[in-house]
């Protein structure tokens, strides 16, 4: 189906940070499956996990046990709030099955009444018919007959307009601590305090969407953990198999209480040959140092692009974002500069509120992330007419440097 506004370029195989053409040409991947490739392609680990699983065993169903996925689970939780993981396939399964637990709690705590949940406008949950409900963007929802009840939008990041909402029939709040979609928007800590207290005032859930923010974007294995601010239940996905499509529920043992036997299901969900990449992911996430080289290539680039955003005032309005999920809100239609950096053999992805994100994989190295710069400021140039070069910016290395 036509439902992709796809650009005219195919990719034959990937190394590292860099994709390459069935031509030979090389580009340099700022977009990472949008934000899914956190540990760059054909990272070794990953292909010898998965190579060696797909040698022994694929799928079995949910019907027994699988090894695989307990080890996932069982290491998920050690590193998070977590007491319980149910395995899908997706980012916006994971939202589904995070907005069934919640009012799954609410139904075996005697409230049934309580099934509506508060989230935010600009948001981006998914694309099934209740995750759409749940972003409520208009754009989304066009076409698609009645929007799935249940979910009450109020403004971004406003307090008032969360406790005027919350009600008799509201069963949780829900939010991404830092927006991807919606414009690498930052959810500023004291508001997610903030929302951590009026739930345990009021008997509510707090549910994370951390499919983007999630797998080390933010220099921390979840984005909360820099936050310091616990949700009860998060939905994850993206990075979590390093490229192979997993997704998840986490949650707390109460809040999970509801969701017994028969209550959920996914046919594929926590499979061997995915569970692999998941364990494999974590087996390079979870070794020390790798966050703190996150951190430190988050913090550089950022002060790059600042740098960058001062020397184009007529291009870039602000950059936003924190770790490895950064955003540049554009003054320029975001397309425009995608389209510019894509023509230096870089690529990026626009998202909501004028914004291009930039997404490279978490392996990258500072010679790397340089010459990410470096093509931003050619692009720049270019769309402004300007023929000078940032002074502190890498030089331009061969296209075959693979980095």
């Amino acid at each position: 189906m036509a439902t992709f506004a796809r650009v005219d370029l195919a990719f034959e195989r990937g190394e590292g940070v860099w994709l390459v053409t069935k031509d030979g040409e090389r580009y340099l991947d700022f977009t990472s499956g949008v934000a899914v490739n956190a540990l760059g392609h054909a990272h070794p680990h990953l292909v010898a996990a998965v190579t060696e699983q797909a040698q022994k065993l694929w799928h079995v169903s949910n019907l027994y046990e699988v090894p695989e996925a307990e080890r996932v689970a069982q290491r998920l939780c050690a590193a998070s709030f977590a007491d319980v993981v149910f395995f899908c396939n997706s980012g916006a399964e994971a939202v589904e099955g995070a907005i069934k637990t919640a009012r799954k709690y609410q139904a075996v705590s005697e409230q049934p009444e309580r099934y509506r949940i508060i989230t935010f406008e600009g948001a981006f949950h998914g694309r099934t018919l209740a995750t759409l409900a749940a972003g409520g963007q208009k754009k989304y929802l066009e076409g698609f007959g009645p929007v799935v009840e249940g979910f009450d939008q109020v403004p971004f990041a406003d307090l008032t307009a969360v406790k005027k909402t919350i009600g008799a029939q509201t069963a949780a709040i829900m939010i991404e601590p830092l927006m991807g979609e919606g414009g690498v928007r930052s959810v500023e800590p004291s508001f997610l305090r903030a929302l951590r207290e009026l739930c345990d005032q009021n008997g509510l859930l707090l549910i994370f969407d951390e499919v983007q923010s999630g797998m080390g974007r933010t220099g921390e294995l979840f984005a909360y953990q820099r936050i310091g601010v616990t949700p009860d239940i998060m939905a994850l996905a993206k990075a979590l198999g390093g490229g192979f499509p997993v997704g998840a529920v986490l949650a707390t043992n109460e809040a999970a209480k509801g969701m017994t036997a028969g209550t959920h299901g996914s046919t594929f969900g926590g499979n061997p040959l995915a569970m692999s990449a998941a364990n494999a992911t974590l087996d390079i996430m979870l070794a020390p140092g790798f966050f703190d080289h996150v951190k430190k290539i988050g913090i550089l680039f950022k002060q790059r692009l600042a740098e960058i955003k001062d020397r184009y005032p007529s291009l870039i309005a602000e950059v936003r974002g924190d770790g490895l999920l950064v955003g540049l809100r554009a003054i320029v239609p975001a397309g425009e500069l995608v389209n510019a950096i894509r023509a230096e053999k870089m690529l990026t992805v626009a998202a909501g509120d004028n914004v291009v994100r930039l997404l490279p994989p978490l392996i990258i190295s500072e010679q790397e992330m340089a010459e990410g710069v470096a093509r931003l400021d050619r692009a720049c140039a270019r769309l402004s007419g300007s023929s000078k070069a940032l002074s502190s910016a890498a030089p331009r290395r061969q296209e075959g440097a693979a980095g």
